[in-house]
């Protein structure tokens, strides 16, 4: 998916948030900074000078968008920590007639500041370039830790496991209430599946696989976020109750219709309404970020990733948990197997 980071915000925080990606781009693009407080800074004047462009138009974009600049380390200093700062500078750089003695106020940009402003900057080419930059390294970042393929990123979770074999075993009680108690042939299997995933996500398993691009051989549960598997063995436990329950009080089996109607008074309690929030939520968001997926019946759901998510999927703990599981395949199916 072609990502315009001029005009989304989610995209741009994205890249903003991912600690690992912006230290990478730093690293690649080489951009000398004044080194201040363990961080790297540039004035208003050598991020125009940078761009290539006057510094009323860097001006102009810190008026549009001040809110999000500041958020992302856009800072007005003065006083004491402003002449440190010049100390600093000067002995970087040498005194500037731009950065003089004089200045009793200043506009600084951190380095996440200054590649929040090159994501917005339409008229620089010079900002086109690092844009591309920084997609291009988010891109292969998140390749080189997920061994080239996106599909399982989910699995890099530590609470994923746990999910996965819990959602198993509610799996089983679910489709052993559909074969006791209702009254249809294996159709009702996908069925009554796929009601599911249209509950809690919007989407029909076929939809969901054709934006994840998985394969015949793929399971879509394999590919679910944690979150999402505790509601979905929420959804199983609690339906493989109720269809054994209204079952025996009738005496007999469930035809389709009664199952639709115990389905849809069961995904109405309100008590799911912000438990289905935050797994939608987190599935939009994530797999847009991570996996590059966009789920356009959650578009509403979207949100830029907190950097503990990125380091929740792509950091150290998240690399020694991929390796665990992928040295464990067999255990884990023989557990995930088990009566």
């Amino acid at each position: 998916m072609e990502k315009d980071l001029t005009a989304s915000q989610v995209d741009r925080q994205n890249i903003l948030n991912n600690e690992l990606a912006v230290l990478e781009i730093q690293k690649t693009s080489k951009i000398d900074c004044v080194f201040f407080e363990d961080k790297l800074y540039l004035t208003k004047e050598m991020v125009a000078s940078f761009f290539g462009v006057d510094i009323r138009t860097i001006e102009r974009y810190i008026f549009s968008f001040n809110d999000e600049l500041k958020k992302n380390g856009y800072e007005v200093w003065k006083g004491k920590k402003l002449k440190e700062f010049l100390d600093a500078y000067s002995k970087h750089f040498g005194t500037d007639i731009n950065v003089g003695t004089k200045i009793t106020v200043l506009g600084v940009f951190d380095f996440k500041a200054f590649l929040n402003i090159g994501m917005l900057l339409s008229e620089s080419e010079n900002a086109r370039i690092l844009r591309q930059l920084m997609l291009d390294i988010v891109i292969d970042l998140i390749n080189q830790k997920t061994g080239g393929g996106t599909k399982y990123i989910n699995q890099r979770d530590k609470d994923f496991i746990g999910a996965y074999l819990q959602e198993e075993n509610y799996r089983r009680e679910f489709t052993d209430a559909l074969r006791d108690y209702v009254d249809m042939g294996n159709t009702k299997y996908a069925i009554f599946t796929d009601m599911i995933y249209q509950s809690i996500f919007k989407e029909k398993s076929r939809e969901y696989r054709e934006i994840l691009k998985l394969q015949k051989k793929d399971r879509v549960r394999d590919t679910l976020y944690s979150e999402v598997l505790d509601l979905v063995a929420s959804y199983e436990c609690g339906l493989a109750t109720i269809l054994k329950e209204q079952s025996e009080s009738l005496g007999r089996k469930l035809t389709n219709w009664e199952v639709i109607d115990v389905f849809h008074a069961f995904e109405m309690l309100p008590h799911w309404k912000p438990l289905i929030f935050r797994a939608r939520t987190k599935m939009a968001s994530r797999d847009l970020a991570l996996r590059d997926a966009f789920h356009k019946q959650l578009d509403e759901y979207v949100q830029p990733l907190e950097k503990e998510e990125y380091e929740r999927f792509l950091g150290a703990e998240a690399d020694q948990i991929e390796k665990l599981m992928q040295e464990n395949q067999d255990v884990l199916k023989r557990l995930k197997e088990r009566d």
